[in-house]
């Protein structure tokens, strides 16, 4: 690939560790069980048409997105499978629900009158609050989630919770993840007996199959994971599982200058140099995906060495102390998520820079940053 091509930032896709990742996932699931990859939030911050083409031709057949744009830009990027949208459409754009194929979120039983009322046909997937108390019916309000099946203008196709603690490891989160699986399959249960069988189930995220992968239902929807990244770096998982990052992103470094010892680098003096050193403007910033949190505290690799993010983070460029890189020149590659020679950077790492977690770093990166792959 030529260098100039990649342009001032980009972000490089291993198709290969995806893959890997796909495969170690189904290996540890049980048989029956299908992979629904969240492709949300540009699959984040991968590329939703790329992952999702490449996942399709793994064979993979089921997709979930947070809305319906992104469910109709999927369609429009060749996907043909089931598309849930796991958010909240409104009746505006019901019109887009029919005509892109997708299948909506009954977020409870008021929402589902209304999904009832647009007289057309549409598929949905029946929430429930199981413990997490963001969407879906109460698990406790078991008639208006039975009434659900009896709107005419609804096709149930699946019944789904989420799990709020499935990362944690102290014995008050794993309580609370028994407790909601236990709720969970207590309905669906209960809806088996009413002879309401005819449907799909899903409960886990990345973290409940990483935790909990004995589980048997329909689905798994899997996502910060299948990228190989997990939300921080001292994240514990159960599963016996092996994953590789398939995102790396980089930028240019565009002059290197020498700075005097007293003299500030950018906004606000937030910096000024201890002595006589050299240093490196690099073209991404902020709007780019990299928050401000990494003024004065971030990484990036250069030739092999790690090196400072000095002063704050702009909107297009920030800069990097190069003192200790030789031969440090205009157009070579800084890397801030990937490998260079022997130092690695994780998204982990990075999200922990900024006070964050990898899921909201990679999901930020800015679109304006060229994908190779």
């Amino acid at each position: 690939m030529c260098q100039k091509r990649k342009g001032r930032a980009w972000i490089t896709i291993n198709l290969q560790n995806l893959k890997h990742n796909v495969n170690e996932f189904q290996r540890i699931l049980p048989k029956e069980c299908r992979l629904m990859p969240a492709v949300k939030a540009n699959a984040y911050g991968h590329g939703a048409g790329i992952i999702g083409k490449a996942l399709w031709d793994m064979g993979i057949r089921d997709f979930c997105v947070a809305s319906a744009q992104e469910g109709a830009e999927l369609r429009e990027s060749g996907i043909t499978g089931q598309i849930l949208i796991l958010g909240y459409t409104p009746a505006c754009q019901f019109e887009e629900l029919k005509r892109y194929e997708l299948t909506q979120t009954a977020v409870d039983y008021e929402y589902a009158k209304e999904l009832n009322a647009f007289g057309e046909i549409l598929p949905v997937h029946v929430g429930i609050d199981t413990g997490m108390h963001r969407l879906g019916e109460r698990s406790d309000s078991r008639e208006n989630i039975f009434k659900i099946w009896e709107l005419e203008n609804l096709e149930v196709t699946g019944v789904f919770s989420h799990l709020c603690a499935s990362d944690g490891t102290t014995r008050e989160e794993k309580e609370y993840t028994l407790k909601q699986i236990k709720e969970f399959d207590r309905i669906v249960e209960e809806l088996w007996g009413r002879g309401l069988c005819d449907f799909k189930t899903h409960l886990q995220g990345s973290y409940g199959v990483l935790n909990y992968p004995g589980l048997f239902y329909d689905y798994a929807r899997v996502g910060i994971a299948l990228y190989g990244v997990l939300s921080s770096p001292g994240d514990q998982i159960a599963a016996e599982v092996s994953l590789k990052p398939v995102l790396s992103l980089s930028a240019r470094l565009v002059c290197v200058k020498e700075l005097h010892e007293g003299e500030p680098v950018g906004y606000g003096l937030s910096f000024t140099a201890p002595g006589e050193m050299k240093i490196g403007v690099v073209s991404i910033g902020y709007a780019d995906g990299l928050p401000r949190e990494l003024s004065n505290q971030g990484h990036a690799l250069i030739n092999g060495k790690k090196v400072s993010i000095i002063g704050r983070v702009c909107m297009d460029q920030l800069m990097v102390d190069v003192s200790e890189v030789k031969g440090a020149a205009c157009g070579d590659e800084v890397i801030f998520i990937g490998k260079s020679g022997d130092e690695m950077i994780k998204a982990e790492e990075l999200a922990q820079e900024a006070g964050t977690i990898a899921n909201e770093i990679l999901s930020g990166i800015g679109r304006r940053a060229l994908y190779f792959y």
